[in-house]
């Protein structure tokens, strides 16, 4: 009987849930300044789309070891609708919960605190992991815009002095890119100092990057030769899916302005506003892009590393190449910038609820920013970029990513029968329909995407499996929940024996 009693309880522990009430009501006690509009959301939803993907995953989709080629343009189509479906769930859980945590306070009001553990896991390698991409292909431009500069000396713009690779045992090495972690020093400052300062940075840098990426697309349009469209899918359809599978992390971004709904002047208006808005403009984009970059050279010699700048010495546009790489620089920092921003702001949500240690989510006195955990994730990533490469940490970071998309999606299927009548300021269309096709969509492209990559799958569960640990030795014991149930029976038992 004990026993029976032992789990039921465990499981009610692990199913408990915190009501969207309760979620904005905490919120309200955080002190983050609200600064934010749809502007700006739309600002950082693009700051963070618009980047790794053009710059560093779109070479490596079309002439990595993918081998999409042209057909890179209907990849970015496909994962252009399989993050929409998604999109729509986070823009209804936003405007309605407008809580900083994304993923993680949607899941924790409709799943409980397992499900909930589990997004926010998914969420930090989804932003982090991810991160190491944006960072280690930061290094790749900055030394591709140094080389256009005769005047510097080698020590400056030869990378061989600043990116060092060590063996260290079996297939293991220690990849130390400096640009990289110079570059990551400057952002965790930066958003240590405060958001609006960092809003006001990212608009900047996506102004930049906006203005060379249309170069790029204008200026190449005149050197698009059709016949390099020829052969168009060389990969076949597993080329296209897995073109997809890649690409999806550059989507992450429409994620990272739920982030900031806690920061937000009006959230119920400009969250949807500011993911629905940006995910259309950077899909404009992509595909305007993928179109020129495999239309002015064959698909077999796109530089996987900086393709966007060497499309166009190329043709023989060295000048403009350079402004390019100054533009993909600019993009680069404003991703990483907006997904640093993202997982600080998940980890302060579950070091709120006592699942990590609250000193995770201390707000700096003057700056009203959660001082503490940027520097950690600045310090996370940093250390990551030592040991992976930009493919493995994207295809690592894309399955979660997709997984995380799925259990939303699931979350809006599931709140629609539990609360029905709860305000909805805004509504995903033909539920249970859009948000079903979503994680059907969702799942089928991480089959594909890891299709003989087993050591990614290895990875991966690895990582979740840290999680499991992490959550059972901390988080399940000491989460606010917990506490007040146990303060709770503590009065209980008062009573009983007076």
């Amino acid at each position: 009987m004990s026993r029976n009693l032992l789990k039921s309880n465990v499981v009610e522990k692990l199913l408990r849930k915190k009501s969207p009430d309760e979620l904005i009501s905490e919120s309200k006690k955080s002190g983050l300044k609200k600064t934010l509009n749809a502007f700006d959301l739309i600002v950082l939803g693009v700051g963070a789309i618009i980047g790794t993907g053009i710059f560093s995953l779109s070479g490596i989709a079309i002439n990595g070891d993918i081998h999409a080629g042209p057909s890179f343009m209907l990849s970015i189509i496909i994962a252009s609708f399989v993050c929409l479906f998604s999109a729509l769930s986070y823009a209804e859980f936003a405007a309605m919960i407008p809580v900083a945590g994304s993923g993680y306070t949607y899941t924790y009001s409709v799943m409980g605190e397992f499900a909930a553990w589990i997004m926010g896991w998914l969420l930090i390698l989804e932003y982090a992991i991810g991160n190491i991409t944006v960072a280690k292909s930061w290094s790749y431009y900055w030394f591709n815009l140094l080389q256009g500069f005769d005047f510097l000396p080698d020590i400056i713009k030869n990378p061989k002095y600043w990116m060092f690779e060590f063996h260290l045992f079996g297939d293991v090495h220690l990849d130390i890119h400096i640009p990289a972690l110079l570059l990551l020093t400057a952002i965790t400052y930066l958003l240590y100092k405060g958001v609006e300062e960092s809003a006001k940075t990212a608009a900047l840098m996506v102004f930049l990057k906006i203005a060379v990426i249309a170069l790029f697309v204008i200026v190449g349009a005149f050197y698009v030769k059709p016949e390099h469209w020829v052969p168009f899918a060389p990969g076949g359809m597993k080329g296209i899916l897995q073109g997809t599978f890649i690409i999806l992390l550059a989507y992450v971004g429409f994620d990272a302005v739920s982030t900031a709904a806690e920061e937000t002047k009006n959230p119920k208006r400009d969250i949807p506003i500011g993911i629905v808005g940006s995910l259309f403009i950077c899909s404009l984009v992509y595909v305007a892009v993928a179109a020129v970059l495999t239309g002015i050279m064959p698909w077999n010699i796109v530089d996987p590393g900086a393709p966007i700048a060497e499309a166009l010495r190329y043709v023989n546009q060295g000048w403009i190449a350079g402004f390019i790489a100054a533009g993909a620089l600019a993009g680069l920092t404003s991703v990483l910038l907006v997904l640093q921003l993202g997982v600080s702001r998940i980890l302060l949500s579950m070091a709120r609820d006592n699942l990590l240690p609250p000193i995770l989510g201390s707000i700096h006195e003057r700056h009203k920013t959660p001082h503490i955990v940027t520097i950690a994730v600045g310090a996370f990533v940093a250390f990551g970029t030592l040991f992976l490469s930009v493919k493995s940490a994207a295809q690592i970071a894309n399955i979660g990513t997709l997984i995380a998309f799925s259990m939303v999606s699931l979350g809006v299927i599931i709140l629609r029968k539990t609360d029905p009548n709860r305000p909805r300021s805004f509504k995903v269309p033909l539920v249970p329909y859009v948000p079903a096709l979503g994680i059907l969509c969702s799942l089928y492209i991480i089959y594909k995407g890891v299709e003989g990559n087993m050591h990614v799958v290895i990875s991966f569960f690895v990582w979740m499996l840290m999680g499991i640990i992490v959550y059972f030795s901390y988080g399940f014991k000491q989460n606010t929940i917990a506490k007040k149930e146990e303060k709770s029976n503590v009065v209980e038992l008062a009573k009983v024996r007076e």
